[in-house]
């Protein structure tokens, strides 16, 4: 029955791809591609270490590991496959992979065809990745199989009574690394007991991309920052209660239905928005909706900047680090499909404000309990939220370093992961 229905999924997606859907049409191609790559690209005479993440935000938590693992053995081979277009588009030049490609769709046929190509020394899934072929292929082949920040809850198919098969699947991976306790004692639940709660390497990955952040000179002088800080360098926090700026990632149009119309009310603020969907569509929008002056990142001029009151990020890549600039961060996503990268910017020490849509993304309950970030219901929430935080510095302060501790405190999964799979192996050496 599951193949039967990766045949249909197959089928679906070529159909799809044959009438013009662009992501489909990438995955058809690149699923093509692959036994390309593996035929003339891997190494016959190595063996490899495989990791699978299903999308972009996934190979995120499973990065921390790939780099450390090249950090100590440069010489072991790396092979990197997506299943999404938007996590393989992105990252296929991934300089940490010796190859990088798609996986083909899980069937009995290319499982056992993807593993004649590749010699493993090891798999690590990310995340909520169970392909039942391949697992069946890599257990006949007694290649171990780890799980990476997996994490289970029980509406989840596997603890219904009809994906009791799931959890014979489960039993073959060689060790889970789950990020609570919980999953644990679910997975107990099913004879599945290969278990340590590790945490979630997205921590260490956000505290990487936060040492690496890059400067931006213009948005350095969009917030003065760069000017403030070489006149007094201990005075930045006053500056930022006396100067505060809003940075407000991968909003929707629903967020902005409420951010735009505060910003437009209060004068002693400034703002810089990234929206999820970077269309001309959306940015004209966007700036069809603001009273006050704003200028696109790609096509500003130092001139422009300083008469700007709003900076809007028209391009890709760029959030992450502009996060560091923020005195408060909104993260959009929670009226909707659900909120984005809370830790991304948790891990600059800033009160961050998210909507509703979050009870699934437990980084986000865990910091709604400390404090470090807080929900809003509607605009009249935010409104008052925002205006607390600029009138009373020191709840600003405390929330920030709520957000910030939480984030330290949460790292160093990778290295645990780590030492548990390798460091056996390096005392025998």
């Amino acid at each position: 029955m599951y193949s039967f229905i990766i045949f249909l999924y197959a089928l679906a997606v070529y159909i799809v791809a044959f009438f013009g859907h662009k992501k489909a049409r990438k995955m058809v191609r690149g699923q093509m591609k692959t036994w390309h790559k593996l035929k003339y690209r891997i190494d016959k005479n190595e063996k490899y270490i495989w990791f699978h993440a299903a999308s972009l935000g996934e190979f995120e938590q499973g990065r921390p590991l790939i780099e450390r693992i090249k950090k100590e053995h440069p010489e072991k081979k790396i092979l990197l496959t997506f299943f999404s277009p938007s996590g393989y588009e992105v990252r296929k030049d991934y300089p940490y992979a010796d190859v990088v490609c798609y996986l083909p769709f899980d069937t009995k046929i290319s499982a056992k065809a993807f593993l004649h190509y590749v010699k493993l020394e090891k798999v690590f899934f990310i995340k909520y990745e169970f392909w039942r072929n391949y697992i069946t292929q890599l257990k006949k082949k007694n290649v171990p199989i780890y799980s990476v920040s997996s994490i289970f809850r029980r509406k989840q198919i596997f603890f219904r009574w009809y994906g009791w098969w799931y959890k014979y699947m489960l039993r073959r991976f060689t060790h889970f690394f789950v990020q609570d306790e919980r999953s644990k004692e679910l997975l107990a639940t099913l004879g599945v007991n290969q278990v340590t709660v590790m945490g979630d390497t997205r921590f260490d990955r956000v505290i990487d991309i936060m040492k690496a952040s890059k400067e931006f000179p213009l948005v350095d002088k969009f917030t003065y920052r760069a000017e403030n800080q070489k006149k007094n360098q201990t005075d930045i926090e006053k500056y930022d209660d006396k100067f505060p700026v809003l940075v407000c990632g991968s909003t929707w149009p629903v967020d902005e239905e409420f951010i735009i119309p505060y910003f437009n009310r209060n004068f002693r603020m400034k703002m810089v928005l990234a929206p999820h969907v970077v269309s001309e569509e959306h940015l004209q929008q966007i700036e069809q909706k603001l009273t006050r002056p704003s200028v696109r990142y790609t096509k500003a001029s130092k001139e422009e900047i300083d008469k700007a009151e709003c900076l809007i990020i028209d391009c890709y890549g760029l959030l992450s680090s502009v996060y560091r600039y923020a005195t408060v961060a909104y993260v959009g996503g929670g009226f909707g499909v659900g909120i984005h990268n809370v830790p991304e910017a948790a891990v600059y020490g800033i009160p961050v404000i998210i909507g509703p849509n979050n009870e699934k993304f437990r980084e986000a309950q865990q910091l709604l309990e400390i404090g470090g970030c807080k929900e809003v219901n509607n605009a009249r929430e935010f409104e008052k939220l925002l205006d607390t935080f600029f009138a009373h510095p020191e709840l600003k302060k405390r929330a920030g370093e709520a957000a910030g501790n939480y984030i330290m405190d949460h790292a160093g999964a990778a290295e645990k992961i780590y030492r548990f799979v390798f460091q056996s192996e390096e005392e025998k050496d």
